[in-house]
């Protein structure tokens, strides 16, 4: 990292460190998936549920239920709950509550809960993949019970049968030579076919990472694959960025916000997005980014500014991955 980066970094904690938070809160958040097959695992026939409710429920010493909370999962399956204060959840687990329809049928079992870090008085937990599983599994899945051998019948021993000694048989007559067809004429030749769009020469396998500021320009416009300047924030983030940008703010619109520490996170939140989605060698996964976006959102104002920090540095390459962009066509 150069003197001019560690300096911005540097500064940059200092001034979150300084600025005046709420009480440190307890953060949980997890994915539920529909576990199609019923064999208790993500494979590749399961997908995230939208919509589907998570209750956290803690138990002390003797059994006795001391604290409970239940969230809906969003559109890309994930949950996240915020508890006040700090309080220890190491025994403390999640799971899938209620019953609804289709892959809601029944709930897998409860996982719990993992302390990932501490930092700024804030606690952040994570749950292993909650399933549902539908009444009986899809008919796509293989059966894994294992076939029954068929009863063993005693083969007979084969009988030979008696050959009778060759009969002299006349001769057969010689077929007469087919009469040589003409020659089939050439067909014309094809047209030539167009010649193909160009692309943009970068790989999505190649290391890149691209600041704001270049997936803003005209000329890089073609590199916004996944996801359109048009599309709203609402959607591509889920209900937590709604209720902090709206309804009506599209992503193109986010890009451009600067100065105020949630426009600053949902600038380099969407820069983030689009670049895990333009390299796989990109250090966030597109769910990841989505997920980290609405925990700062949930958390306190130094949350918000430390995950801002980090998709900034990401964005930037680390000084070490440049941006890969040429002109497009």
């Amino acid at each position: 990292m150069d003197w001019p980066l560690k300096l911005f970094f540097t500064a940059f904690v200092l001034a979150a460190a300084a600025i005046h938070g709420a009480q440190g809160d307890a953060m949980v958040t997890g994915t539920v998936f529909c576990d199609q097959c019923k064999d208790g695992q993500i494979s590749l026939f399961d997908y995230p549920l939208n919509g589907r409710k998570v209750e956290v429920a803690c138990a002390d010493s003797n059994g006795q239920l001391t604290m409970w909370k239940e969230e809906t999962t969003n559109w890309f399956g994930n949950y996240a709950m915020k508890i006040e204060g700090t309080p220890d959840l190491s025994g403390c687990y999640a799971k899938v509550s209620g019953i609804g329809q289709g892959c809601g049928a029944a709930a897998g079992p409860p996982k719990n809960l993992r302390l990932m870090f501490r930092m700024f008085d804030t606690e952040m937990y994570s749950v292993e993949p909650l399933l549902s599983e539908p009444a009986q599994p899809m008919s796509f899945c293989s059966s894994s019970s294992t076939p029954v051998p068929a009863p063993v019948t005693p083969v007979p021993a084969p009988v030979i049968p008696v050959i009778p000694p060759p009969v002299d048989r006349p001769p057969v007559p010689r077929l007469p030579p087919m009469p040589q067809l003409p020659p089939l004429p050439r067909l014309p030749p094809m047209p030539p076919l167009p010649p193909l769009p160009r692309m943009p020469p970068m790989s999505f396998f190649e290391a890149s990472a691209c600041p704001y500021r270049s997936w803003t320009m005209p000329e890089y416009k073609c590199y916004w694959k996944a996801v359109s300047p048009d599309m709203k924030v609402a959607v591509v983030f889920g209900l937590v960025a709604a209720q902090r940008y709206g309804t009506d703010m599209s992503l193109w619109k986010g890009m451009q916000g600067r100065g105020d520490p949630y426009r600053t996170l949902l600038r380099e939140a969407t820069t983030a997005l689009l670049n895990s989605y333009n390299s796989v060698q990109f250090p966030f996964h597109p769910l990841g980014v989505i997920q980290d976006t609405n925990w700062a959102l949930m958390g306190s104002t130094r949350h918000v500014l430390h995950t801002a920090l980090h998709f900034m540095r990401a964005n930037s390459g680390y000084g070490k991955v440049n941006c890969k962009f040429t002109p497009c066509k």
